[in-house]
């Protein structure tokens, strides 16, 4: 902490990591989080959960010192970790609070570290296929890494995680021969190109995606509805899903698991305004509820769906994976029992704000725009929001 930005506390406070403080959230601890961030980047993005207290005071507050009014909220008889953006406010604050005999920490790196926590687990298709789902905790963003007689694939791969999948492929003694997306991601930035260059792997992407005007396409594979990949003995299949966007596809894993995209989740379906705006999401939608119907709902009851999203109410299985069986989700998803009329109307009616800076993503996403690393992380950061409500 620099002291030319903050007051000097006596205090010296030990740091809670997100992981640990991501444990503590998953074993069901109550956990009571003080946020020092504008309320406005609190209401847009804050760590929650059931068992979660989060109190929202701005940091400014604290130069003056503190009085009772400011800390009434705040439980003097408990544990309370407190963060900010990136670590450094709240440390100040964690130290004032603990010189006035409260029982403090602060979060290592604040919500930027929050946002580097990245979960796996491990499903076994019956065919002998490994199935690794992965979950960003901050933002709902899933992954896959498909493993099959030492070749591996990765799905929906995260820019900011390149090199844990190349250390999980080579953890599980799989080369990775293709990285793949299922779209043109609209909330964070894909890891497509930077896998592929590092691990040698063939990058492959939709061509009604590449159409939308990739300046990559001399590098990439493409795929189109009805193509097959290898990947060692288990098979890929490309599926047509349009609705989200007119690239969307799913691929289905040795016909037991489809990797839905943003086109079908587990406690929703994806929102049709992300390529053409408001002009083009009833025709979108309609292209949805087509799909869905005519495509994803066709298919056997028992095969398994795979998002690349969660929500923060979205339930997982007793494992800690976003799976739910496709005649599960048709039972259980009020959408999906509307005709197409009542259901273009819900589905417009209950479409989010927009991904922040969601133009800027796309346009990276499609190589017309560029982001070092850091510029990445930072534009991808807060909730998703690519689905529209049930």
């Amino acid at each position: 902490m620099s002291s030319m930005e903050f007051p000097e506390t006596e205090a010296e406070i030990e740091p809670t990591s997100p992981e640990s403080l991501k444990r503590r959230i998953d074993a069901g601890d109550r956990v009571t989080l003080l946020d020092t961030r504008a309320q406005s980047d609190f209401e847009e993005w804050h760590i929650t959960d059931d068992t979660v207290t989060t109190i929202n005071v701005l940091y400014f507050e604290f130069l003056d010192g503190i009085d009772d009014e400011l800390v009434a909220d705040i439980p003097a008889d408990e544990p309370v970790v407190v963060t900010c953006a990136k670590g450094k406010s709240s440390e100040f604050v964690a130290g004032l609070l603990a010189d006035a005999g409260y029982n403090t920490s602060h979060l290592a790196d604040g919500m930027r570290g929050w946002a580097r926590l990245y979960d796996h687990t491990d499903v076994e298709l019956s065919t002998g296929t490994l199935v690794r789902q992965y979950r960003r905790p901050s933002s709902g963003c899933l992954a896959y890494m498909i493993v099959n007689d030492g070749a591996a694939a990765v799905i929906d791969p995260l820019r900011a995680f390149v090199e844990r999948y190349e250390a999980d492929a080579a953890d599980l003694g799989a080369d990775v021969e293709y990285v793949l997306d299922t779209h043109i991601h609209a909330d964070h930035i894909s890891g497509l190109r930077e896998l592929a260059a590092a691990t040698g792997a063939t990058a492959v992407l939709p061509a009604a995606a590449a159409d939308r005007g990739a300046t990559y396409t001399a590098d990439v594979r493409t795929v189109r509805d009805g193509d097959t990949l290898a990947v060692g003995e288990a098979t890929l299949a490309v599926l047509a899903t349009p609705g989200h966007t007119s690239g969307m596809t799913t691929y289905r894993i040795d016909e037991e698991l489809a990797l839905t995209g943003d086109t079908l989740f587990i406690d929703s379906v994806a929102r049709p305004d992300l390529e053409e705006g408001d002009a083009g999401a009833q025709a979108a939608a309609e292209q949805l509820y087509e799909t869905l119907h005519e495509r994803l709902l066709t298919l056997p009851d028992e095969t398994l769906v795979g998002p690349a999203h969660f929500g923060e109410t979205t339930e997982p299985r007793s494992d800690g994976t976003y799976l739910a069986s496709l005649g599960n989700l048709g039972e259980q998803l009020d959408l999906l029992g509307l005709d197409q009329d009542a259901f273009v109307g819900r589905v417009l009616d209950d479409t989010p704000p927009r991904p922040a800076n969601y133009e800027e993503i796309i346009a990276t996403n499609l190589g017309q725009a560029r982001a070092d690393d850091d510029e990445a992380f930072t534009m991808e950061l807060g909730p998703n929001n690519c689905a529209a409500g049930d």
